[in-house]
């Protein structure tokens, strides 16, 4: 138990670490290139932070898994929302730019939505509920638009000039990059195995243990990334980590995952994806109450709070 204990603390240094190389490399390529820095938190950061869901997707949908394809990557969006931005907002209020309001959360709406309707049978009368590959191919539609409407705002930057921040070489930069991707992918899977340990050892339900722990072990590289670029008074990298993921998990993940084997769909995922598409919501009103733009410390205690009573539910209906 000791023994677990101390890996589980080496594995979140290394995340710490991890996180700090990926926010480093990429402010500096960002500032070097004149890319905003809202642009590299959605692609970049949030693609990388992602790789673990990608990981777990794929062998889950090789294996059919369906529970865990489907409930990883809705449990992991939740986890974004309500406690990345939510502790990142108490720790460092974090301003949000009006094009994020008004372009990529509702951006990230719509694929709530989307994976609703589409795993619920929108275009067919079947008694069984599934995402099949055709779902597949339209997310992956919907994200090469993503990917379209990012590069064309790429040099879009109205970031503020910041004469604190060390610019690399291009080859660092990339190093700072590659070296924070795999120390967070090393990282997540030593606090995810370990913490699976320590809870099997404790008698946590196997259930339970799916729920949380592996979505929430996925997500472990957003947590940290956006933590520390919120230290670093990074909100775009902060905030576009999260909603950018957020839409790289519907529309590619998922994507890629019903491609690979169609998934069955378990409607009692949809009081989960209900919560999603509220938390979404709850994020966009925050930007409108207190100060314009701006996820206030209240705003972002009560983003926190809505996770802490959303674990409770699931405790109790495991």
């Amino acid at each position: 138990m000791t023994l677990l204990c101390i890996l589980l603390a080496i594995g979140f240094l290394i995340l710490i670490l991890g996180a700090e190389w990926l926010v480093k490399g990429s402010v500096s390529i960002a500032k070097r290139y004149k890319i905003s820095e809202l642009a590299i938190g959605l692609t970049i950061v949030a693609f990388g932070t992602s790789f673990p869901e990608l990981l777990v997707n794929i062998v889950s949908s090789i294996k059919n898994y369906n529970d865990v394809t489907i409930g990883n990557i809705v449990g992991s969006n939740i986890f974004n929302l309500l406690f990345i931005l939510g502790l990142s907002g108490v720790l460092f209020p974090l301003r949000v730019q009006s094009k994020t309001v008004w372009k990529e959360i509702p951006l990230s709406l719509l694929a709530a939505f989307l994976l609703f309707f589409m795993a619920n049978g929108w275009k067919t009368n079947s008694s069984e509920l599934l995402l099949g590959r055709m779902d597949g191919v339209f997310l992956l539609v919907f994200f090469i638009f993503f990917l379209y409407y990012i590069l064309r705002s790429m040099r879009d930057n109205h970031d503020r000039p910041d004469a604190h921040v060390k610019v690399y070489k291009p080859v660092w930069s990339i190093v700072f990059i590659i070296s924070g991707l795999a120390a967070l992918i090393l990282g997540s899977k030593l606090v995810v195995d370990k913490s699976v340990a320590i809870a099997t050892f404790l008698g946590v339900s196997e259930k339970l243990i799916g729920l949380t722990i592996v979505s929430i072990g996925t997500s472990l590289p957003e947590l940290v990334t956006s933590v520390v670029a919120a230290f670093r008074k990074r909100s775009d990298i902060a905030v576009g980590n999260v909603i950018g993921s957020n839409i790289f998990n519907i529309f590619f993940i998922l994507g890629i995952s019903s491609v690979i084997r169609p998934i069955k769909y378990n409607k009692q995922f949809n009081i989960d994806l209900g919560v999603l598409v509220i938390s979404t919501l709850l994020f966009f009103v925050a930007m409108f109450s207190g100060r314009k733009y701006k996820l206030d410390r209240w705003e972002a205690g009560l983003l926190v709070s809505c996770y802490i009573v959303y674990i409770f539910y699931l405790g109790i209906h495991s």
